[in-house]
């Protein structure tokens, strides 16, 4: 078996070994709740992102972990994470509302108070997030004290949407059950004639309590959970949770295997790109060019059983290494990119496609920043953030680009998706360049911390950027892993940009975001 920094006497040398990416300088501060606004708003004012917040429970206090992130520009500029912990006392677990400072932030300290009772202080919009009508007011399952499940009823009635009133506006409820086997989700649509005025959608009804799993496991028997996050997303999660927990234990990996588990990344890009593509264009009832699609999606899908085993690359990326049985071939792979460039030229050269694309439930730049999207979301609306750049686990210069458009609209989010199809397989190419295949892996006996420990993972998953926090005790498991999907972000701006568009577009827009039911509802 090769390593995959060895060259093949029969293959040209492949280029020279970069050095292992600098680890990114890492702050971690323990804060008082007097002090966290203003400790929040200057790392915010500071060019830093609000990457999570989560919750935690400690013997002898609750705990609330804000990761802010900053992103690297140039390999003399180091990424930078900061980490602000709040501890709150169990029986009056209050802290100050960051929510005006960053939208995120508001939604983080919703998800924290319906799952561990922490209260955000002056919240501008205290509503239930996670908690739906029948779950029994008082119970946070997150918590060690939770117990098993009280009798579930109806306390606090229906959720409390906001009615939108005045000549001519009706309500069109959808789901939360949907045709086909698409994960519940319930929009509320706000209407004048088909004019959408207002969209609320209410998501978490398969709340699965994914998080509280990882508690208790080692790092090893987590990972199959962590690769089933959500199904499209095996890697990006299952390498976000890998490079935490190597993090956590200060394990560096060779640089050999992280170009592997690049290529595997943008294994997973192609296919869902892919398929979206064809989806849209069935949106608005060219099944042929769905149809086409599809075929080079079975492509793609034949191509990764070939490289893992595995038609949605399950196995690929393993603690401390990677498995890649089979080297995808550039050549192949560019004439798949021929293929694809053409089918996207004939859907944008079909007048009904390009008419029911363009201008279409626009997102703009400013509105896309405020809420803090990700991906090809915020790639479509102006917004070039993209982890495989600005938080890398391996150099992926020169080959490496980040499409952007100005637009917002369903137009642009086609567009962004297609032309990210030809930059990673421009990536995949470069990075397969004198690879062997084979099955590497240099996890070493696992030795538990001597002290706890938490490490961090980012990852640019095919939706957007992917963040996995976990925390290690001494014996080595689990204590706590904090998920955040991108879809979690980029939920709120389906709403935003469907303000104004009418009702029968709402199908076309909702695939032209794409986001996970099951990477939000954890």
């Amino acid at each position: 078996m090769n390593s995959p920094d060895d060259t093949p006497p029969d293959r040209p040398a492949g280029p020279p070994v970069d050095p292992p990416i600098d680890r990114p300088e890492r702050v971690a501060a323990e804060v008082d709740t007097r002090v966290l606004p203003d400790r929040a708003a200057a790392l915010l004012g500071d060019g830093f992102r609000l990457a999570l917040a989560a919750a935690h429970q400690d013997p002898d206090a609750l705990r609330v972990v804000y990761l802010f992130t900053k992103a690297r520009h140039g390999r003399d500029d180091p990424e930078r994470r900061t980490e602000l912990h709040v501890r709150l006392d169990p029986a009056d677990p209050v802290l100050p509302s960051l929510a005006r400072l960053s939208f995120p932030a508001g939604r983080f300290e919703r998800e924290m108070h319906d799952l561990y009772g922490i209260v955000p202080q002056d919240h501008p919009l205290p509503r239930r997030l996670v908690r739906h009508h029948h779950w029994p007011r008082g119970w946070y399952p997150m918590r060690d004290d939770a117990g098993a499940p009280p009798r579930f009823g109806d306390p606090e009635g229906p959720y409390p949407f906001v009615q939108v009133e005045g000549p001519g506006v009706y309500e069109i409820p959808v789901g939360p059950v949907h045709a086909g086997m698409i994960e519940p989700g319930h929009f509320r649509f706000s209407v004048v004639g088909e004019t959408i005025l207002k969209l609320k959608a209410r998501l978490w009804y398969v709340h699965k309590g994914l998080e509280k799993l990882f508690q208790g496991r080692s790092p090893a028997a987590a990972l199959p959970i962590a690769e089933r996050v959500s199904g499209d997303t095996t890697v990006g999660h299952a390498l976000a949770f890998c490079l935490a927990v190597e993090d956590a234990l200060g394990l560096r990996v060779s640089p050999g295997v992280q170009r592997m588990r690049a290529i595997l990344l943008e294994l997973e890009r192609l296919y869902n790109h892919v398929t979206d593509l064809g989806a849209l264009c069935n949106d608005v009832g060219h099944s042929i060019l769905n149809a086409q699609f599809g075929r080079v999606r079975e492509q793609l899908l034949r191509l990764n059983a070939q490289a893992t085993g595995h038609r949605l690359l399950r196995g690929g990326v393993v603690l401390g290494g990677a498995v890649l049985r089979a080297v995808p071939d550039p050549d192949a792979l560019r004439a798949l990119e021929a293929d694809i460039a053409e089918l996207a030229d004939l859907a944008l050269g079909h007048t009904v496609v390009a008419d029911r694309f363009t201008g279409t439930a626009p997102l703009t730049a400013q509105a896309a920043r405020d809420l803090g999207t990700l991906g090809y979301v915020a790639r479509a609306s102006g917004i070039g953030a993209d982890a495989r750049r600005d938080h890398p686990f391996t150099d992926l210069r020169p080959a490496l680009t980040v499409p952007t458009a100005a637009t917002g609209d369903v137009l642009a989010r086609f567009q962004i998706r297609a032309r990210e199809i030809a930059a990673s397989i421009a990536v995949v190419s470069d990075l397969a360049f004198g690879m062997s295949p084979g099955a590497t892996s240099y996890w070493p006996p696992l030795t538990p911390p001597a002290e706890p420990a938490s490490g961090v993972g980012i990852v640019e998953g095919w939706r957007g950027t992917i963040v996995h926090r976990v925390e290690l005790a001494p014996g080595g498991t689990l204590t706590r892993t904090k998920i955040v999907d991108p879809s979690f972000f980029n939920w709120p701006a389906l709403p935003v940009a469907l303000a104004g568009a009418i009702v029968p577009d709402f199908p076309l827009v909702n695939k032209s975001f794409n986001l996970s039911y099951a990477g939000n509802d954890l």
